[in-house]
């Protein structure tokens, strides 16, 4: 098992993909704020790793040799973020839902986690670089 496989490395890489999602999802809806009817979408990634992580399982937990193998016990394993679509709103009178402001405000908050998440995973290549030798 090499060190890039534990869990850790894992959930960081699907935070990374979860976010650069986020991103396209929500340049979309500001790029259709004018557009008629047309309706704002969601990433949800956080959410269903919160259900996961929260789901009654047992309370012993497997060791995997291979990422391969069954997952035995809690699992932080969420394949891939969705997209969810809000169909039962309209805020303009064209029936169009994008709230500017909102989905700013949104962006922000998404680039703040992004360049967390890239500082945290830089921190642990740092560690590495010196348990290796580096300096």
């Amino acid at each position: 098992m090499s060190i890039i496989d534990k869990p850790n490395w894992n959930l960081m890489e699907r935070t990374l993909d979860a976010s650069s999602l986020r991103q396209k999802v929500i340049a979309n809806n500001v790029a259709n704020v004018d557009t008629p009817y047309f309706k704002r979408s969601e990433v949800m990634f956080e959410e269903l790793l919160q259900g996961q992580m929260s789901s009654a399982t047992p309370s012993i937990e497997g060791y995997r040799t291979d990422r391969r193998h069954f997952v035995i016990g809690k699992s932080t394993n969420v394949e891939s973020p969705e997209i969810k679509t809000d169909k039962t709103t309209a805020i303009n009178n064209n029936m169009n839902n994008v709230d500017m402001d909102y989905e700013m405000s949104l962006m922000a908050k998404n680039q703040l986690k992004y360049n967390t998440m890239i500082q945290q995973m830089n921190s642990e290549f740092k560690k590495f670089r010196t348990v290796l030798g580096g300096k």
